[in-house]
């Protein structure tokens, strides 16, 4: 009598003559198509640790809003206390995995590489109420903004443009501090979180409010001031990307527009370029916008006429 055995997905076992297939994917590994940073990094900062961390962070930063809606004055402090103990140890090694991707990073190995990271998670912890504070604008200008709005805890709960910005604003703290891997990796869990895409690199003065959002693109060298405005498929990009006399894209270079205060920019508008537009412009939704405006401006489509 034959019994067959499965693995669990009702398959009979087979032989897949893998031999030769593991060893060609070692020689591809590491030889031919060797992709390891520096050829021999192996150790990268994980995804599911940094979900783990900026959940913590922003229970320490809002802890009944994101932590435990039950504590108490005698007990909340104790909960940021412990949180933030945790947190922050999980997060000086994921910087430290991160910085050594860093380019140019001058901390040696090991130990060294690892003072550095406690550094920055020190010179990052100092920072959380200042972060608070501008969350707390960023919060306050969509209560104000939207008339659909009926609380700071819906807004703080529902809002995709709450959570996206939360996660940048710990992402640009970080990558200020010199951990722009790590950074990039938190902020691409916030876009796929809530569909608005936010590079670290960015500058965004406080009391900023995205609307709905869905599909939001802020790049790396934007610039935009305080109380500023952006409603869902907003674009804030770059009209071209220079290259050097063999082709290569060269880095950092300023590229996205600069938006200054209190500037409205409404539903599928598209923003390209090292422009300006003016504090307290109002860009209408899906303008095409490649030149700088002056302060005060209302650009809007173009009317078709029909002779």
């Amino acid at each position: 009598m034959t019994i067959d055995t499965f693995d669990g997905t009702g398959v009979k076992p087979s032989h897949w003559n893998l031999a030769s297939v593991i060893e060609q994917l070692r020689v591809s590994r590491e030889a031919t198509h060797n992709i390891r940073h520096q050829g021999r990094i192996r150790e990268l900062p994980s995804r599911e640790a940094l979900t783990t961390i900026v959940n913590g962070l922003s229970a320490a930063l809002f802890p009944t809003h994101y932590g435990r809606p039950n504590l108490t004055d005698e007990s909340i402090d104790y909960f940021v206390g412990d949180t933030l103990t945790t947190t922050l140890n999980r997060l000086t090694e994921q910087v430290r995995r991160g910085l050594q991707f860093s380019a140019g990073l001058d901390c040696g190995e090991d130990a060294a590489l690892t003072q550095c990271a406690h550094d920055i998670t020190r010179q990052f912890a100092a920072s959380l109420p200042d972060i608070r504070g501008l969350l707390v604008s960023d919060v306050q200008a969509a209560f104000a903004g939207d008339p659909a709005a009926t609380s700071i805890a819906e807004i703080m709960l529902c809002y995709p443009g709450t959570i996206a910005i939360l996660y940048y604003r710990l992402a640009h703290r970080l990558h200020q501090l010199g951990s722009p891997f790590l950074a990039r990796l938190i902020s691409d869990i916030g876009h796929s979180l809530t569909g608005i895409d936010i590079h670290p690199g960015a500058q965004i003065g406080g009391s900023f409010f995205i609307d709905h959002g869905t599909g939001v693109v802020i790049g790396e060298t934007a610039i935009i001031g305080q109380g500023v405005r952006l409603y869902q498929h907003v674009t804030l990009g770059a009209k071209r990307f220079p290259a050097d006399d063999k082709g290569v894209l060269i880095k950092g270079v300023p590229r996205h527009p600069i938006v200054e205060d209190d500037v409205v920019i409404y539903a599928g508008a598209t923003i390209l370029g090292r422009i300006t537009i003016g504090a307290g412009s109002t860009i209408g939704g899906n303008v095409w916008l490649t030149q700088s405006v002056p302060p005060g401006s209302n650009v809007s489509q173009a009317q078709m006429r029909n002779d």
